[in-house]
């Protein structure tokens, strides 16, 4: 090279070092324990068979476990009893395997997995009256949707199940106000005390934001202040009733979780001294059950899930117990499928809208996702406003306290 063509080279800027190239990473393959793994877990899925095409067969635990799954949802062959293959309807209605079976899936499969077969077994397979035995209740992993179940079959329980059957609903309450007592109870007390506003608060008791807010036009740029003329603050009166709540509850059969959560949250709210609360159930006739609010389990057992709906005549009684309309809040807890009179139910739902109750209407209170309900109804009473929607256990105290406070519901979005 030249030395001029050596100069030109070394005055052009040179080009930044580039980074070495990444190494190249083979592509990872499939090992023969890979294959045998996902052989074994579409043979667990699938059942087995000849036409499964895994080829695979189960040993120890494994085996197990398909036996407890095949006894569910294997099919049967001629002579009744439960065959691998095409999952379907297949577990054997004799007691002993029934137990024998609860007690295998609470060992192989973790609880929520567990109240999910119960739940298939009882209900595809009508083995409910199965339950009327104390033996199997003893084994059953309990949850809400068990004790819906048991409240169905309340009637049927023998003297020999009762006290059993019992002792499953009180664990299960218990279990759920637990979880959900204190949160409720803490914040209905904060809804109650803001909702009783006082103009001559101290200072410890100013509701800062609306005092800010009531006073903006006393806003001073120069100092970059406002000046508070009118103080608001909560009231801090912890003695008497503040709020009446009637709790108004659809005991159809398709509403058996949310009458086993309503009849919970009516004996928290029943313990807070500053609410006047009233736990009323229907179908086509009306039950109160507030002097039993002291005891959900009693609350529960005195439901009848099942049978028709009228709502109209429900809310007629409710309305009839209605004696301080402006501090009264009532939740209709419904599918809204109404057997009773349509007009009937919408004028009364206006008339005590209008004589200032705070009116609220839940589809569903529990965590089974979006329910099925009258969807014209729902829409007769949005125009009404009163919006019908469905609401977890977890959102309902936070519902409670803004129709306590009167300001817009926590709407889920659909």
């Amino acid at each position: 090279m030249s030395a001029t063509t050596q100069a030109q080279a070394q005055a052009q800027p040179q080009a930044p070092a580039q980074p070495p190239a990444p190494a190249q990473v083979p592509a990872q393959r499939d090992t023969a324990a890979d294959a045998a793994e996902r052989a074994r877990r579409w043979r667990l899925v699938l059942g087995g068979g000849p036409a499964d095409g895994t080829g695979c067969a189960l040993t120890g635990t494994d085996r197990e476990m398909d036996a407890a799954l095949t006894a569910l949802y294997g099919s049967r062959d001629g002579s009744g009893r439960a065959t691998g293959g095409n999952r379907g309807a297949g577990l054997g209605s004799s007691a002993p395997s029934v137990a024998r079976w609860l007690g295998d899936i609470r060992t192989y499969f973790p609880s929520s997995v567990v109240q999910v077969m119960q739940r298939d077994a009882i209900d595809r397979l009508g083995l409910a009256s199965l339950l009327l035995e104390p033996e199997l209740l003893e084994a059953v992993e309990a949850d809400v949707h068990l004790v819906g179940t048991l409240l169905s079959l309340n009637r049927a329980l023998p003297e020999t199940t009762r006290e059993t059957a019992r002792a499953v609903v009180r664990k299960v309450v218990e279990d759920l106000e637990k979880r959900l007592a204190t949160r409720t109870r803490s914040t209905l007390t904060g809804a109650l005390d803001r909702s009783a506003r006082i103009n001559r608060p101290r200072h410890r008791d100013i509701d800062w934001d609306r005092t800010i807010r009531a006073n903006l036009k006393n806003y001073l740029p120069e100092h970059g202040t406002v000046v508070p003329e009118r103080l608001i603050g909560y009231g801090r009166a912890a003695q008497g009733v503040k709020k009446e709540v009637v709790l108004c509850i659809d005991q159809s059969g398709s509403m058996a979780a949310s009458v086993v959560y309503a009849s919970v949250f009516g004996a928290v709210l029943a313990s807070m001294r500053s609410l006047d609360t009233r736990l009323v159930v229907f179908d086509t006739a009306v039950v109160d059950l507030t002097d039993q609010l002291d005891d959900p389990v009693d609350v529960l057992f005195g439901t009848q899930l099942g049978g028709g709906t009228d709502i109209n005549r429900a809310l007629a009684y409710c309305q009839s117990r209605i004696t301080r309309p402006a501090d009264t809040v009532v939740v209709l807890i419904s599918d809204l499928y109404e057997g009773g009179i349509r007009d009937g139910m919408l004028k009364r739902v206006a008339a005590m809208k209008a004589s200032g109750v705070r009116f609220v209407t839940l589809l569903a209170l529990s965590d089974e996702g979006a329910p099925a309900y009258d969807r014209e109804h729902a829409a007769a009473l949005a125009e009404l406003g009163a919006p019908a929607f469905a609401c977890t256990p977890d959102l309902f105290p936070e519902v409670m306290a803004a129709a306590i406070e009167r300001r817009p519901l926590p709407i889920p979005e659909a």
